[in-house]
């Protein structure tokens, strides 16, 4: 009975903070998906994320991550904007037009985590937001949240794929919940659609082809192998997510902090070319744009132009 009231009181806490959606699992070892993780990686489709090749074990089990962990809490927090950039200019993938998701959803975290250790007791835990060890997706796909789509996103019926996903990871047993089942059926929209053949296959995507990789991971030059494959893409890339016939039902989000500057919705192919260090400060100040840093943003728009 315990169990059945905090799940309810965790399930409704996490609703009113403004998450999509809350699952939980078991916190355990993932078995199936640690073949998977080792022949991705022995593949070298990590590229030069060589932190994907660390603490394998704890990626595979959170017990490792948070001693005496019972259960795995997985948000979605949607990010789907209500306006998106101008026609015709370089662009940003959505996550990226407002403020730094990690320290939005790490104060939602804290929250919760807070309301927990208040309403229910001594409970232990950790918060994570893309930043350690954790297959997030994996984990939200186990709690019910959706299923894990051809283009390895994960995918709901009701909203499509347009969130941010996280965990709390806790020393508290829960209700779980149950595995959603997979409705890609025979479309293959995604892996047609993605102009640098990426997703080599169903449900399997080579990060070092993708995009997202070159314009943000990859520090040195991009390979010219890849010249005038990026569709005008100098951060991230939506092309996978925007053919995905379950995104007709993105709804935007209400999270002001996810407003992308006033000046970026504006901006033009030129005003991007001839972009200075302090319009990039101002415009990106709080954005996960910084994380390419400006020299990074001008070799992408360089890359795309030349």
């Amino acid at each position: 009975m315990l169990k059945h009231q905090h799940t309810k009181l965790i399930k409704e806490e996490a609703t009113r903070l403004g998450f999509l959606s809350c699952g939980i699992s078991k916190a355990q070892f993932l078995e199936q998906e640690a073949p998977r993780l080792e022949k991705w990686l022995k593949a070298g489709m990590n590229g030069q994320m060589h932190y994907m090749e660390n603490h394998f074990d704890k990626r595979l089990d959170p017990t490792k991550l948070v001693e005496g962990s019972k259960s795995v809490i997985s948000l979605l927090l949607n990010y789907f904007p209500p306006e998106t950039q101008n026609v015709g200019s370089y662009k940003l993938s959505k996550y990226a037009y407002g403020t730094d998701y990690h320290f939005v959803i790490k104060d939602k975290l804290k929250s919760l985590l807070n309301f927990i250790q208040e309403e229910i007791g001594e409970v232990h835990g950790r918060a994570f937001v893309d930043s350690a060890p954790v297959l997030d997706k994996a984990w939200a796909a186990k709690s019910g949240l959706g299923w894990i789509g051809k283009h390895s996103n994960l995918l709901t019926r009701q909203v499509g794929s347009f969130y941010f996903i996280a965990e709390l990871i806790v020393d508290l047993e829960l209700e779980y919940d149950l595995p959603t089942t997979d409705h890609c059926g025979t479309c293959t929209a995604c892996i047609d659609a993605c102009p640098t053949q990426a997703i080599t296959e169903p449900y399997v995507v080579d990060g070092s082809k993708c995009i997202s990789y070159f314009t943000i991971e990859l520090k040195e030059n991009i390979p010219t192998d890849f010249k005038g494959k990026f569709d005008d893409w100098i951060f991230g890339c939506d092309i996978c997510q925007d053919v995905c016939p379950w995104n007709r039902f993105s709804k935007s989000h209400s999270e002001p902090l996810f407003n992308p500057h006033p000046e970026l919705l504006a901006m033009t192919k030129k005003n991007w070319e001839e972009i200075s260090e302090d319009i990039f400060k101002k415009v990106f100040q709080k954005s996960a744009v910084k994380r390419t840093k400006f020299e990074g943003l001008k070799r992408n728009i360089n890359f795309i132009k030349d």
